[in-house]
């Protein structure tokens, strides 16, 4: 779950990048200077860029997790009173925790 966790936080952050350097465009539409167009020029580039690699990492991410819940859905199909233990389990820990506060 935390290589999952990360990949989340890799592409929320990239959107906020995206995001971030779409704003600093607009703000800088109606500066002068070659230098100016020059950076918007390359600024552009890398969010088209950046948008390509945020769309590859998003459908990484979907494929995963469905491949997850894919599995999740097989062992149980496959087993389900062990499902159900677990489940138990969990539940009576969970209690446990919340009823020892």
């Amino acid at each position: 779950m935390d290589v999952e966790t990360s990949k989340e936080k890799l592409v929320n952050d990239l959107r906020t990048l995206v995001g971030d350097a779409e704003e600093l465009l607009k703000a800088t539409t109606n500066q002068a200077g070659e230098k100016v167009a020059v950076a918007r020029q390359k600024i552009e580039q890398s969010l088209i860029e950046g948008k390509k690699a945020l769309a590859d990492a998003e459908k990484v991410l979907v494929k995963k997790s469905q491949e997850a819940a894919d599995i999740a859905d097989d062992y149980v199909r496959e087993n389900p009173w062990s499902a159900v233990g677990i489940a138990a389990g969990v539940g009576l820990v969970l209690g446990l925790l919340i009823r020892g506060k």
